[in-house]
């Protein structure tokens, strides 16, 4: 029996990513920093999720660098977690996941909905070519 690939031995840019942000949390943690959470209480509270498991999570964010650990009080010192520009890049792919889960996992319950912040209108995140403005989800047209 052939042994088993390690994720971190393949040359793919899937495993690499899922390396980083494929641990269970880490994408609510993202998510819910994009809502605006920055404080460790806030993301417990909000995730339901143990001390220690925030606290690996956290630490791997900051280590993979998606989130900064910046000081916030000093007596006794506090720290918050924000975003970095490379952990603001990942917006669409949470977005585009979140639809994904909302058209094939829940169609009647959807419990996130995209809208516009100026009209509220909801919105239908869709993956696109930038230079050619095409829809990449047809595998006919784009392969990699």
């Amino acid at each position: 029996m052939p042994s088993r690939i390690r994720l971190e031995d393949r040359e793919c840019p899937l495993s690499t990513t899922v390396q980083h942000v494929g641990e269970w949390w880490t994408l609510l943690i993202l998510h819910d920093a994009f809502d605006g959470y920055t404080r460790f209480d806030q993301f417990q509270q909000s995730l339901n999720i143990s001390t220690s498991m925030l606290t690996a999570r956290l630490k791997t964010l900051v280590a993979d660098g998606l989130l900064e650990r910046r000081p916030y009080q000093t007596n006794p010192v506090r720290h918050e977690y924000v975003l970095t520009e490379r952990g603001r890049s990942l917006r669409p792919v949470i977005v585009a996941l979140a639809a994904w889960g909302n058209q094939h996992l829940a169609p009647e319950a959807r419990a996130m909905i995209l809208v516009d912040a100026e009209t509220g209108e909801e919105a239908e995140p869709v993956v696109v070519d930038a230079r050619t403005g095409k829809r990449l989800d047809d595998s006919k047209m784009y392969t990699f």
